[in-house]
C-alpha cells in the first residue's frame, strides 16, 4: 500500500506555484536600467551597419517599396498622439462658468477648431475641474458647520 502515489502529498507545494502568495524567488524583481538580451544582441548586430542598413531602405522607399515607405514614414514621422488645442473661455469659478466653457467647447467643435474626439476630451476635463470646485465648496461649507457646532 505504501507504493501506491496520492494526488497530494503533505510536505509539498503544489505544481506550477513553488512560491507562496505575494513571495518570488526574486523579490526585488528585474534590476531598474537592465536591457533586454535580445535587443542587445540586434543592438550588437546592427553595430556598424545601421548606416548602410537607412541607406539601402530609404533607396527602396524611393523606388517606391510599400514596406520600406511605410517603415521610413513611421521613424520619421511618428503618430501623432495629443495636439495642443486653443479656443476661449472664461476661468471656471462656478457651475455657471462651467456651462459656459463647454457652449464654448461645443462652439469650437461645430466650426471644426478643434475635433469631436477634442471636444469630448475638452468637455470631460472640464466635469473634473466642476467636481473638484464642488468637492472643495463642500468641504469648506463643512468646516463652517463644524465651526458653529463647536461654537454654541
Amino acid at each position: 500500500m505504501d507504493d501506491i502515489p496520492t494526488d497530494e502529498e503533505p510536505n509539498e507545494k503544489p505544481r506550477g506555484r513553488p512560491f507562496e502568495p505575494g513571495q518570488s524567488g526574486n523579490p526585488k524583481g528585474r534590476p531598474k536600467g537592465s536591457r533586454n538580451k535580445t535587443t542587445l544582441l540586434a543592438e550588437a548586430l546592427l553595430d556598424g551597419d545601421a548606416d548602410a542598413i537607412m541607406r539601402k531602405l530609404v533607396e527602396m522607399a524611393k523606388d517606391g517599396d510599400p514596406t520600406a515607405l511605410r517603415l521610413c514614414l513611421d521613424r520619421m514621422l511618428p503618430a501623432r498622439r495629443d495636439r495642443p488645442i486653443a479656443f476661449d473661455f472664461d476661468e471656471i469659478k462656478c457651475p455657471a462658468d462651467a456651462v459656459k466653457a463647454s457652449s464654448a467647447a461645443l462652439a469650437a467643435c461645430a466650426d471644426g477648431s478643434i475635433t469631436p474626439d477634442e471636444a469630448i476630451k475638452v468637455m470631460g476635463l472640464i466635469t473634473s475641474h466642476l467636481a473638484m470646485l464642488e468637492g472643495a465648496e463642500l468641504e469648506t461649507e463643512l468646516r463652517a458647520l463644524e465651526q458653529e457646532v463647536q461654537k454654541g
